[in-house]
């Protein structure tokens, strides 16, 4: 009776949903302010077609129905794990621009992808939507 039954595990640490929750209404925000062409969906799989990761938060272009950018919430054992996973979905999918944010210490990684190349920074500054994320976590 129980043949279909998937146990899974989550780990997803209160202050690690907090940060996705504000994340995506300050977000959705800009969006419905027209400050923002991306429409941001949390922990949703990058390509619908097919079982795919799942970045922690991603900005839609509505029009092309295609990723602009990733964001990975993390603490600090995690960053280096999820840096790598950013870095790979951003070249899979074609994914311009990407952040990996290290709650415990406050700490934005940013990534942009250029002509197959990973240009980095400590910067919280979006590109794509010309604001800073780190604003939408107070």
């Amino acid at each position: 009776m129980n043949d279909n039954l998937i146990i899974t595990r989550i780990n997803a640490p209160r202050l690690h949903q907090k940060i996705i929750t504000h994340l995506i209404y300050g977000l959705t925000q800009l969006f419905k302010n027209g400050q923002s062409k991306y429409f941001a969906y949390p922990e949703t799989m990058i390509d619908e077609g097919q079982t795919s990761p799942v970045p922690d938060v991603m900005l839609i272009d509505t029009s092309s129905d295609l990723t602009q950018v990733i964001i990975e919430i993390t603490h600090t054992q995690g960053v280096k794990k999820d840096i790598e996973k950013l870095k790979t979905l951003m070249q899979d999918y074609g994914v311009p621009e990407g952040f990996v944010f290290d709650y415990k210490r406050s700490e934005w990684h940013h990534y942009r992808l250029l002509e197959g190349n990973f240009l980095e920074d400590k910067s919280s500054f979006c590109h794509a939507i010309g604001s800073d994320l780190d604003d939408l976590l107070s």
